[in-house]
């Protein structure tokens, strides 16, 4: 006799079924192995024994099965190895967005909203009597009708230029961004693993401007001992290496990316947890990885005010709260006119979002 099977009800679940809520695990997962698939199902199972995911009806095998059916995984290659699929990638930054964007309805962290007035494509809630020079297009037609009937009464209909209210607009700016992560070896020091943070600012900033803003652009520039592009595919597979803290680098090729960017506002957002200890002269490293060095100090504050220069302001997010390394922030940001925030790592996503889309906003005149 079939019947109906209750279970205890999960508010955070949202209605899932037993496979979307295994698929965010995942997905989480996955992040936090740097893509290798391996390890992040062997961490399921043990989840699985601890918190039963799992029952007699559904399995762990079976999950493994329809992730394969669903294209998820793929083990069509020239090793047998069981990997990723691009699929797979789009949804871990999905949901690495919709993560961020969570947190941001509960906090207020990282809030800068500046709206400016214009002429634009996104309406502004306020009004404004009209003016000489206003365009047609942006009278509140609704407003000014309800303007005349409080003025001159509805027997004696009649509209004045002074009835016109005015709905203002807010334009959004197209941007080119370039994200630098910093992947030196302090990145997981001390027991705390900063890295995976940075690739979630990664994975969602990328895909929300690839959903919302498709004539933007993001670069992502990681920084070591030397710095080097990466594409957007390639971030959950990001790790960090034994490398030192060559910031120089990674500016330099910041701005070397932005200098072919049409796009007339260009950015540098910054992830760092440490201070700059290096720099490549020739073909020989030079390396100070005690306390602020000021050769390779002073690299950096010229960097920062050639971006100036070149109107791209930098905006730095150290994950660090040593009073020196924040002096140095300080500097360096005074120097290039940008901004600094010390954020911790739970509201990085918070501060780099709120950030981006204020500046998504100008006056157009």
């Amino acid at each position: 006799m079939k019947g109906y099977h209750f279970s205890r009800f999960d508010p955070d679940s949202e209605g899932k079924g037993r496979f979307e809520q295994l698929l965010d695990i995942f997905t989480q997962l996955l992040t936090y192995t740097s893509g290798d698939v391996s390890e992040a199902l062997q961490w399921m199972n043990e989840l699985d024994k601890q918190y039963q995911l799992t029952d007699s009806e559904y399995g762990m095998g079976d999950f493994i099965d329809e992730l394969k059916e669903k294209g998820y995984l793929s083990d069509k290659n020239e090793q047998g190895e069981i990997r990723i699929t691009p699929k797979t990638e789009q949804s871990i930054r999905k949901r690495s967005l919709e993560e961020i964007f969570g947190k941001l309805k509960k906090t207020r962290q990282g809030d800068h909203h500046s709206f400016k007035p214009g002429q634009g494509d996104e309406q502004n809630p306020e009004t404004r009597q009209f003016q000489f020079g206003d365009m047609l297009e942006q009278i509140d037609f609704t407003e000014s009708i309800r303007n005349a009937q409080v003025n001159h009464g509805i027997e004696s209909f009649h509209m004045q230029e002074d009835d016109l209210s005015i709905r203002e607009t807010d334009f959004k700016a197209q941007t080119s961004t370039v994200l630098m992560i910093d992947i030196s070896h302090s990145m997981i020091l001390y027991g705390e693993d900063r890295i995976t943070p940075a690739k979630k600012v990664a994975m969602a900033l990328s895909e929300l401007i690839k959903t919302r803003y498709p004539k933007d652009t993001l670069d992502i520039v990681v920084f070591g001992n030397d710095a080097w592009p990466i594409e957007v595919k390639d971030l959950p597979y990001l790790q960090v290496g034994p490398y030192h803290t060559n910031t120089v680098a990674g500016l330099e090729l910041a701005m070397d990316i932005l200098r072919r960017r049409k796009n007339p506002n260009k950015q540098i957002f910054m992830i760092t947890d440490g201070k700059p200890t290096c720099l490549k002269i020739g073909k020989r490293y030079y390396k100070n990885s005690f306390g602020l060095d000021r050769k390779v100090v002073n690299r950096c504050i010229n960097l920062a005010a050639q971006c100036k220069k070149l109107k791209i302001p930098i905006t730095t997010f150290m994950i660090a709260t040593d009073p020196y390394l924040q002096r140095f922030v300080q500097e360096f940001t005074e120097m290039n006119q940008g901004k600094a925030f010390f954020a911790s790592l739970d509201k990085l996503g918070a501060f780099i979002f709120k950030d981006f889309e204020s500046g998504k906003r100008k006056t157009v005149y």
